[in-house]
C-alpha cells in the first residue's frame, strides 16, 4: 500500500483507485457500506483526504492481508474507534486527576510524589531461622 505524507489536499476517485490498485467501484462499495465517507466537491465528485486514506489502507490491509470480509471489517473498524474514544475519556480522567492533585494545598499531600493515593510506609524487618537436625 502506498504511502504519503500528510497534506490538506483531497484526492478525486480515479487516482485512489489507481494508487491501491482498487478499482473504482470497489471504493465506491465502501462508501455504500459506511466504511468510508469522502466528502464531496460542488460538483458532487467524491474527494478522499488523507484520513480516508488512512482508513483506506486499513480496510484494504483488513480484506487483502487478514481476509476479513467487510462485515467484520465494520466491525473491527467500530471497535477502533471506541477503543480511541475510551482511550480520549482515559487521557482526559488522568489530565483532571493531575489538575486536581496539583491544586492541592501542601499539607494535604502524600508523602510520595510518585502515588495518587496517600500510603502510610511499612517497615518489614526479615528474620531468619534454621533449624538443625540431630542425628
Amino acid at each position: 500500500m502506498a504511502r504519503r505524507e500528510k497534506s490538506k489536499a483531497a484526492y478525486m476517485i480515479s487516482s485512489v483507485a489507481e494508487q491501491y490498485g482498487v478499482h473504482p467501484q470497489t471504493l465506491r462499495l465502501y462508501e455504500r457500506e459506511g466504511l468510508l465517507k469522502p466528502s464531496r466537491s460542488d460538483g458532487n465528485t467524491r474527494l478522499y483526504t488523507d484520513e480516508d486514506l488512512e482508513r483506506l489502507e486499513v480496510i484494504l490491509h483488513l480484506t487483502r492481508d487478514l481476509g476479513v470480509n467487510l462485515a467484520g471489517v465494520e466491525i473491527i473498524l467500530n471497535m477502533r474507534a471506541r477503543m480511541e474514544a475510551m482511550q480520549q475519556q482515559m487521557e482526559d480522567f488522568v489530565r483532571g486527576l493531575n489538575l486536581e492533585l496539583a491544586n492541592r494545598p501542601a499539607s494535604d499531600k502524600p508523602q510520595s510524589t510518585n502515588s495518587l493515593i496517600p500510603v502510610a510506609r511499612t517497615v518489614i524487618i526479615e528474620t531468619t531461622t534454621t533449624t538443625r537436625r540431630r542425628g
